[in-house]
């Protein structure tokens, strides 16, 4: 049967039509994409020792522990989360780096990195432990060569990060520019999409000063908030904040009840342009909004990973919706990645001599948590060991040791055989600061004490040596709260005009942690390493028994 040319000129023009429609309805079709984001890695080349703790699903005022983590698990996860999404990146929200276990540490967190690149790492926020060795060590590891100290030590040159650190609020002071560019935008089926990266403003008081010099930290709020006129100008609607700073949640890892901490007064100061939040600093899972924006926290030492499914208008080029699903990364769940397995076990041959080393045994688990007063019995330990390291100097020596509460990484959890390895060691002493022993007179000890609450939010209450005890008193004004005639050395009151020989490390002797008074210090003497002196008092005391903690004494 034959057409007429009316029929076929219909038949033409109909299907003509019905591709138009279908090209319009593809146009205007949302874009899908999907971030995947964690935080805090801290250098977890290998699963945490207690994974991750969760709400019991039978007994939810119960938390269990689920194996969790590490860099080979990780790696299969980040791989099975973004296989099925044609538009992903992979982003990080800091503290990739710093208070790493001995695997990375060894080798200035060198091995790290590498692993990050091989998972396909895209951008990543500076955190605060990424400049635990200061400015120019942290440029190192964006890109590459070797150590300035212990030179190249890796199984194969070190070439830096292939993904690219952003620092939008850090600035140095020398040339007004950012350390690392502010923000990277990126593409995905023609709509661009900005990550902006952040430092917390308060890295100056949780890094050695000495490594930050040059440096400016500026306010996480106001630095966005500036920023989105130029972002703009450049045509970008859809805008994603990386951040090193977070909150405290009281739920399980996918909620977020009454959060509180520093990001909800910063998201809430953000431009409402700012589409998505994801944040890190305070080691917690959730997945929170606030002031009608999406934030999220991924945990820390790998052992989850935030799975945020983004749809974008392509003809506003803004997000349309965003949710989130912070995953487990269960070592049964996702199997070994065989580079990541490869690229540890390079790193170890050559760390595995150093890191099996005996250093002695323990009776029970020494735990960092500390007691009412702030006292714990690894920081005890710890002290001890620092005075024990320098009470015997040429020149003058300690009769005192202070250590920080965050220079205590870990726990050193008894094993069945109750023995201890220099690795157990190097993870609870992880930052390898040189012990400082310097003269204080017995007024600026004191005054050194009432530092432990310049954030009353967050005091650090230091750990001290066994000879030496004091007490403190909450309800008594900040800059008083220290009882002048409890502090005893050796059952004797300290003398205030009288000078006393101190340890501390060297984070600490340069004003770490806002404690500026060791600076006023005099006669310093540089020791051995921390961890050194940790490892010789386990050698020295052995088996260690966990003692009850009776040095701080808190009044009220």
């Amino acid at each position: 049967m034959r057409h007429s040319l009316c029929q076929i000129l219909a038949a033409v023009l109909l299907a003509m039509v019905l591709a138009s429609t279908s090209r319009a309805s593809a146009q205007t079709a949302p874009v899908e994409l999907r971030i995947l984001a964690i935080n805090d890695f801290h250098g977890y080349l290998q699963p945490p020792q207690g994974g991750i703790r969760i709400a019991d699903p039978d007994d939810k005022s119960n938390r269990i522990a689920v194996a969790a983590g590490g860099a080979e698990h990780m790696a299969t996860a980040v791989r099975q989360l973004r296989q099925n999404s044609k538009n992903n990146i992979f982003v990080a929200a800091g503290d990739l780096i710093g208070a790493s276990p001995f695997l990375s540490a060894m080798f200035h967190d060198e091995p790290t990195i590498e692993s990050l690149d091989m998972m396909g790492l895209a951008v990543a926020s500076v955190g605060n432990h990424e400049f635990d060795e200061g400015k120019e060590e942290l440029l190192r590891m964006q890109n590459g060569g070797c150590h300035a100290i212990d030179g190249c030590q890796g199984p194969h040159p070190f070439q830096g990060a292939k993904f690219r650190y952003l620092a939008a609020s850090t600035f140095e002071k020398s040339t007004g520019k950012t350390l690392f560019p502010p923000y990277a935008i990126r593409e995905f089926d023609g709509i661009p999409i900005a990550f902006i990266g952040l430092t917390l403003k308060g890295t100056p008081k949780l890094v050695a000063p000495t490594g930050v010099a040059d440096l400016e930290f500026r306010d996480e709020a106001d630095t966005v908030n500036a920023l989105v006129p130029e972002l703009k100008a450049r045509g970008v609607e859809a805008i994603v904040v990386l951040i090193h700073e977070g909150g405290f949640p009281s739920g399980d890892y996918n909620e977020c009840p009454d959060i509180s901490g520093p990001i909800v007064d910063i998201v809430r100061k953000l431009d409402k342009a700012i589409d998505l939040v994801v944040s890190g600093h305070t080691h917690q899972a959730y997945i929170c909004e606030i002031d009608g924006r999406l934030v999220t926290s991924a945990d820390k030492y790998s052992t989850v990973v935030t799975a945020i499914d983004l749809k974008l208008d392509p003809a506003t080029r803004d997000v349309i919706s965003v949710r989130a699903d912070n995953v487990i990364v269960r070592t049964e769940a996702f199997a070994k990645d065989p580079e990541q397995t490869a690229l540890l076990e390079a790193y170890d041959r050559l760390a595995a001599p150093i890191a099996s080393r005996p250093a002695g045994s323990i009776t029970e688990t020494l735990s960092r948590m500390p007691n009412e007063a702030g006292e714990s019995v690894l920081g005890d330990i710890v002290a001890d060991a620092q005075l024990a390291a320098t009470r015997l100097e040429a020149n003058g020596g300690a009769v005192i040791a202070f250590t920080n509460p965050g220079g205590v990484r870990g726990d050193i959890p008894k094993k069945e055989s109750g023995m201890v390895t220099y690795a157990d060691v190097f993870a609870s002493q992880p930052f390898r600061n040189q012990l400082v022993t310097l003269t204080l007179t017995g007024m600026q000890i004191r005054n050194m004490l009432e530092q432990q609450w310049l954030d009353p939010k967050r005091p650090r209450i230091l750990q001290v040596s066994k000879g030496f005890s004091y007490a403190w008193d909450g309800a008594r004004p900040i800059g008083d709260r220290v009882a002048a005639d409890s502090l005893t050395l050796n059952g004797q009151r300290i003398d205030p005009a009288t000078g006393y020989r101190v340890t501390v490390n060297s984070f600490l002797a340069v004003g770490g942690d806002g404690f500026t008074v060791f600076m006023e210090g005099s006669a310093p003497l540089v020791g051995v390493y921390d961890v050194d002196a940790l490892y010789l008092y386990f050698k020295a005391n052995s088996p260690i028994a966990p003692a009850t903690g009776n040095r701080i004494v808190r009044l009220n």
